[in-house]
């Protein structure tokens, strides 16, 4: 009984103190969410995958949601070193973060939100960049909806690459 009691008093703690050091709006929580949902939902796909012009389509069903977003996921900026990185500018039908070091991987994220403050629509712009390497992704998401990876890449002595993930949910 003591143990449990100071499990759950560990845990309440952990989840504050998480919660206080999330300054922006949290893709990693959110798409872990969606993430579950889609799963419960056992929701259908009309997928399409391009790679330098070869294409291929499918209707499937996505067995590891958060697997499938995990790209999305990824572009979290809530992290403590990044707390003052973004410009935030917010209004009632969105909220937009700017990266101020061009050297942050994810440059700008801008959500779109309903008036219950609902994401409608997220958008993703990541950018790396080093010698032998660059890349941009552009990602979106409309729940119940679509959501899309375009990824563009250059590496040198490879040369480019372009990828497009695109998923139509039926």
């Amino acid at each position: 009984m003591m143990v449990a009691c100071c499990a759950f008093v560990l845990a309440s703690c952990h989840t504050t103190a998480e919660k206080q050091s999330m300054h922006f709006f949290s893709l990693k929580y959110f798409f872990e969410q969606e993430s579950i949902r889609l799963a419960k939902a056992k929701q259908h796909v009309d997928k399409s995958v391009s790679h330098n012009g070869s294409f291929e389509r499918k209707n499937s069903f996505i067995q590891d949601w958060k697997n499938e977003l995990n790209m999305f996921t990824e572009s979290d900026i809530n992290k403590p070193a990044w707390r003052d990185s973004y410009r935030v500018v917010e209004d009632s039908g969105r909220i937009s973060y700017h990266a101020l070091d061009s050297n942050l991987r994810t440059r700008s994220i801008v959500i779109k939100k309903d008036i219950a403050g609902k994401p409608t629509q997220i958008d993703i712009i990541n950018k790396t960049h080093n010698l032998l390497y660059q890349s941009r992704e552009h990602l979106r998401y409309v729940p119940d909806s679509i959501y899309s990876i375009d990824k563009k890449q250059h590496v040198i002595l490879i040369g480019d690459n372009h990828y497009l993930v695109s998923g139509r949910l039926n």
